[in-house]
């Protein structure tokens, strides 16, 4: 029982990394079937305003916060939406994770 409550715990502490990391790798191959050139980058400030995925294509920068709570708020960092004013935000979840990746 200690064991399975261990592994729990542990699973409950990267579950977030393991969901930007299924998110990330899905996305990247749906747009190299769909042949759309991309490029990825993580953005993150000094002072840890982040944004998960900031994907470039087309001369357009899409900005991408991953979340697995359902119901998780999230907001474009201020210093992104003043530094890339043309840039969309959404935020990916387990309620629409699937219109994202497929």
């Amino acid at each position: 029982m200690f064991n399975y409550l261990s592994f729990l715990a542990l699973f409950r502490n990267h579950i977030g990394i393991l969901w930007e990391n299924y998110l990330l790798s899905e996305r990247i191959k749906k747009n190299n079937y769909s042949g759309k050139e991309m490029q990825y980058y993580f953005w993150r400030t000094y002072d840890q305003q982040e944004i998960d995925l900031a994907e470039v294509g087309n001369g357009l920068l899409h900005a991408y916060e991953f979340k697995w709570s359902a119901g998780a708020k999230a907001k474009l960092p201020e210093f992104f939406r003043k530094s890339y004013p043309e840039s969309t935000f959404k935020i990916i979840s387990k309620e629409n994770y699937l219109e994202w990746i497929l």
